[in-house]
């Protein structure tokens, strides 16, 4: 029988990290209050603030957090790289590309979501295609493609900000950097991140089988093949729905897959579960955070994932042997 190790308390955690963020922020909201709100549907200011301002965004950011995570679990056993990211394939780069345009023409906040999902298929498509022409894939012709497509929309980004309106210049960076203020899309988020779920989970044996080299875990009878199409193409779209919900929110998906297997979650059956209910509540207390510690001035939920994620991964790699 398999331990159930950390997902007890991963399933413990998102509750009680979705409780901190409707209980804190910069209109305190008592215990009584927040009894009285979610119990009770009389109109008041606890229970608009809980009902239409906190929890939504609550929402919102725990689907992006578990997308991310998610993403990035997946993407680490395709290119076989703990190292690997969401944003390394320059998915995050197409849609950044698309949604800053979209906002230098003043197009509304509808079509910078649905443009940024767009951005973000092309990248892929691009990556994937360039990936896979004269010669056999290969995760490092994979990355590279990646790297080099993800430089190029950067100086498309860089071109983007240098021609756009001072006024505007705020607005991008924020986005830019990762931002849940304006989160529109949730309930694409959650079927994106549902589909995810149920599309890879099945695949947990033939990822464990991977992990050990394409050779072996085709002798094993794994479905190399459909591995590899598989975990690209979900990856990307779960990535992509979740930059267009909140931007490009970085480290995420960086940090908390290599945390789980650290801390013994090995196996995909438990690391995939895991690595969503991790990476979704660590999001909601970094935009709990991030609009609270120094309100009324609210930051972009990508700076406090730098903040915290750099060191956490600093750390972890100082205490981790890599191949």
């Amino acid at each position: 029988m398999r331990r159930p190790g950390v997902t007890p308390f991963l399933v413990a955690l998102a509750p009680a990290s979705l409780l901190f963020a409707i209980s804190t922020g910069s209109v305190h909201v008592g215990w009584a209050g927040l009894w009285h709100a979610l119990s009770s549907k009389a109109p008041t200011l606890d229970a608009t603030i809980v009902w239409k301002l906190r929890l939504p965004r609550a929402a919102a950011a725990f689907a992006v957090g578990a997308l991310l995570s998610l993403s990035g679990a997946l993407l680490q056993v395709l290119l076989r790289n703990p190292l690997a990211d969401p944003y390394v394939l320059g998915i995050s780069g197409g849609a950044a590309v698309a949604a800053l345009g979209s906002m230098l023409l003043g197009l509304g906040s509808a079509w910078l979501g649905v443009n940024a999902f767009i951005g973000s298929l092309v990248s892929m498509a691009v990556v994937f295609g360039l990936s896979h022409m004269r010669g056999p894939w290969t995760q490092t012709r994979l990355l590279l493609t990646g790297v080099v497509v993800a430089a190029g929309w950067g100086a498309a980004l860089t071109f983007l900000l240098a021609i756009s309106p001072g006024s505007d210049v705020q607005g991008m960076l924020f986005w830019l950097i990762g931002d849940l203020s304006y989160a529109s899309h949730t309930g694409w988020a959650y079927a994106a991140l549902f589909t995810g779920l149920l599309l890879s989970l099945p695949l947990a044996r033939d990822l464990n089988l991977y992990t050990r080299g394409e050779l072996v875990a085709t002798a094993l009878g794994a479905r190399v093949g459909l591995i590899r199409t598989a975990v690209y193409v979900l990856a990307s779209l779960m990535t992509a729905s979740a930059v267009m919900e909140a931007g490009a929110v970085g480290f995420v998906g960086l940090i908390i897959p290599h945390l789980l297997r650290l801390l013994g979650d090995s196996d995909y059956r438990r690391l995939i579960p895991d690595s969503a209910l991790l990476g979704g509540s660590f999001l909601v207390i970094c935009d709990t955070l991030a609009r609270s510690v120094m309100a009324p001035l609210q930051l972009p939920v990508g700076v406090i994932t730098a903040l915290l994620g750099v060191p956490v991964f600093l750390v972890l790699l100082a205490r981790a042997r890599f191949p």
